[in-house]
This record gives C-alpha cells, structure tokens and sequence, in this order.
C-alpha cells in the first residue's frame, strides 16, 4: 500500500458500495464492498490480547505491527500501486489504532436517514419473499416490527453502526472523517465526489456516473439477500413512498444527529443535499 489506504464506514444502505463502484473507476484506486480485514483484524487483536496466554511475550511493537501487517498482507498485491479504501462498520470504532497505523488515513462514513434505512432493508425482504436472510439469522418468523426491533438494538445491524459512528463524529479524531448523505450522493454525484476529492487531497477525476455498476450476487445469495449490494447502472435518487407502518417510520425521525449544527462540536465536514458543512 505504497499509495496509502483510506477508510469507508458509516451506516448500512447508505451508499458505500455505491461511493466503492464510483471510486473503482478511477485507475488509481481499489475500492469494494465490505473486505474481510474488518474481521481479520478483529481476530488478530483477540490473539494478541491477554486472551492469549502466550500474548505475554508479545511487545506493543510486536503487537502494532501484527495488527499492521493484516492490511499490508491483504493488500500486498491489489495496492501495491493503488490508493485502497477499505469498507467496513467497524472502522468508526478503531479510530485511535487506524491513526497510528496510518497517520495520513481519512475516513468517509456514509449515512442516511435511519427511517429510510430500515425501509431499505424491510424493502429488500420482501422483494426477496422466497428467501431467508441471514440478517435475521434466517429466521422464518417475525413481522416488520420484530425485524426492524433486531436492527436496531446496540448490536444489531443500524444500531450498532449507528453507535460507532457516534462514538466517531463526537471522538478525538473527528478531524479524520467526512460524512457523505446518501440523497447527496445519489441527487447530486459529481458536486459530493469533487468534496470527497478534496478531502483526500486527490487529484480530480472525471466519473461516469450513468454507467457504474458492481454485484455481488454470490456473496448476497449465500446471505439470503440478493440484491444487497446490487447498484444501479446510473446514479439517481429514487423518489418512493415507504412500505413502513407510519408510526414505526417516525420512530427513528430524531436519530440523524448529524443533521443538526448544534452538535457538530468537533466541526466534521458533512455533505448533505443542500450545501455542505
């Protein structure tokens, strides 16, 4: 990763394998999907840790380095002249190791309105009426409220992500992220990805925002979610009345904190639909 290595996190259905599919047409980078180093490097710090009675001879050298080479060993041949962005939630919540691993690393977390999140996803159940998905540990049972309840406790699919973005936003290296709307992205893609740009401190590059495509049919089938991470062809908004009963909709109306100036303390750079802050 001569080139370095930047961050994708945030909320789930809102746009990063859409920002990886854009970023991907750019020769210099390597972006896609949720990688598995989230969860190498999960397994790497449990090995490491007092978990591991051996780990006694294991010095934070040893122990930063171990956890380093994760992403170096991963990326020894796809980044070795690319600048890589790895996709994964859990990044928001390993802030303070990223920054020691990668001083130059910066993070975009993508977010939407957490309402429209579970109608996403309630959205591509149903479509999906003859499977059983792994997001709800193949369940057969359940109703839209028992499912959109799973998603959002802490360790659920939104309120866990939901959680690590806020410890991100209010945390020390909030200086490290950009929070990308996902109306922003899809209303306006070429005006968010030049802000994206500049954050990063990259070069301008001309996308093509009416032919992006990436699938991950294989991986989404074995989920029980076909679709998951299907992106359209052109990047649009999609203007669509929710299939949610109303109260359960209105129910996470407040949590798009980041909608509200008043508690941007650590002065984040977020693009939302309207001009950005």
């Amino acid at each position: 990763m001569q080139n370095g290595i930047h961050f994708i996190s945030g909320l789930p259905r809102s746009g990063s394998t859409l920002l990886s599919a854009i970023l991907r047409q750019n020769p210099r980078f390597h972006a896609m999907m949720t990688s598995p180093v989230g969860a190498i490097y999960l397994a790497m710090l449990g090995a490491v840790s007092r978990k591991n009675e051996a780990a006694v001879f294991i010095d934070e050298g040893q122990k930063r380095e171990l956890l380093c080479g994760v992403f170096r060993n991963y990326y020894y041949a796809i980044g070795a002249e690319k600048v890589v962005f790895d996709t994964n939630r859990i990044w928001c919540t390993k802030l303070p190791a990223l920054v020691q691993h990668f001083p130059a690393a910066k993070m975009i977390c993508c977010v939407r309105s957490v309402s429209w999140i579970m109608d996403s996803i309630e959205r591509l159940v149903r479509r999906n009426a003859f499977e059983l998905s792994g997001i709800f540990g193949f369940d057969a049972g359940g109703t839209v409220y028992t499912r959109v309840n799973r998603l959002a406790v802490n360790d659920g699919m939104v309120g866990f992500a939901l959680d690590a973005l806020r410890e991100a936003f209010f945390g020390e290296h909030a200086d490290r992220l950009i929070l990308v709307d996902y109306e922003a992205l899809t209303r306006h893609p070429q005006e968010t990805m030049g802000y994206i740009y500049d954050f990063l401190g990259e070069r301008p590059f001309a996308h093509d925002f009416d032919h992006v495509e990436y699938s991950a049919d294989e991986f989404d089938l074995a989920l029980g979610s076909p679709g998951l991470h299907t992106v359209r062809r052109k990047v649009e908004f999609v203007e669509r009345p929710t299939i949610l009963p109303p109260e359960l909709f209105r129910r996470f109306e407040g949590d798009a904190f980041w909608t509200n100036p008043d508690a941007n303390i650590r002065n984040v750079r977020i693009i939302l639909a309207g001009p950005p802050r």
